[in-house]
């Protein structure tokens, strides 16, 4: 559905609000229009399909602002959001007895979820259900700003299903600040934590470990690139390897007039392909 029908896209580079002012500017549905427009759609009419989808364009804007403290361009979460509102329309079925809205909260939050724990870093050791659900829960589940007690973790453990020791590691994730490693003053007498650090730097065999590492990720690197086609070329290195911070993927879907969701399975599939190659290198 998504590759037939046309639909305003978010970009990250300084229209996001012209197309939140868009989308709050498409009329919302009567329940009676939406019936009727369900009813065309499950006998065939995309043009029904679109109707629908539009009106609730907003609906994904509202939902993805609530992840905004991930970390994540805000653009690729509504565009992520927008796959999940077309997911629930295709599936959409008026005897259900419920408005799209309410059947289709579900389907943007799963997509919008599956791209944050695809992209950020911190969240790799969330791989089950019940730690998913610690993840995206905690924020909300703390009662104040300061550390958990042990009687709140533990509570929070039990209603989520998980161990205590994985609601104290995503909290100390979470909430944990950066430290300087070099310490900001001059004072023979004061310490910073590089000064507890071994330095390894000037053992030989370190140093050969070091230029390897460096030209496997330099040289290694430039030669896999250069055995992917133009296409997949180009979108890793503008996807990851710009000095700006990258494109979206649906300013690479504008320049090649296909889906974002193309864009995405190119992406995939290319990044599968060096990670072959390096380790083809490194072996």
């Amino acid at each position: 559905m998504n590759q037939a029908i046309a639909l305003p896209v978010p970009t990250g580079h300084g229209s996001l609000e012209q197309y939140i002012h868009t989308v709050n500017s498409i009329p919302l549905l009567s329940a009676e229009e939406e019936h009727d427009l369900a009813e065309r759609h499950m006998a065939g009419d995309l043009e029904a399909a679109k109707k629908l989808i539009l009106s609730h364009l907003r609906v994904v804007v509202s939902i993805a602002r609530g992840y905004d403290g991930y970390g994540l361009n805000q653009a690729d979460l509504i565009q992520e959001g927008n796959i999940g509102l077309m997911k629930a329309v295709k599936r959409f079925e008026t005897s259900r007895g419920a408005r799209l809205f309410s059947f289709a909260v579900h389907w943007i939050k799963a997509e919008i979820h599956e791209f944050i724990l695809r992209n950020w870093r911190l969240v790799r050791i969330a791989t089950t259900k019940p730690q998913r659900k610690l993840f995206f829960n905690l924020r909300s589940m703390r009662k104040s700003m300061s550390a958990l007690s042990d009687r709140e973790a533990q509570a929070i453990a039990d209603d989520l299903g998980v161990k205590l020791s994985e609601v104290l590691e995503m909290e100390q994730r979470m909430t944990g600040k950066d430290m300087a490693l070099v310490g900001e003053s001059d004072d023979e007498d004061s310490f910073a934590p590089i000064d507890w650090l071994a330095d390894n730097d000037s053992e030989p065999t370190q140093i050969m470990a070091q230029k390897a590492h460096y030209a496997l990720q330099t040289e290694g690197l430039q030669t896999a690139l250069a055995k992917l086609d133009d296409r997949s070329r180009h979108i890793v290195e503008s996807r990851w390897l710009a000095d700006d911070g990258g494109l979206t993927l649906h300013d690479l879907a504008g320049q090649y007039g296909v889906s974002a969701e193309r864009i995405r399975q190119i992406e995939a599939k290319a990044m599968q392909k060096l990670r072959g190659f390096l380790v083809e290198a490194e072996a």
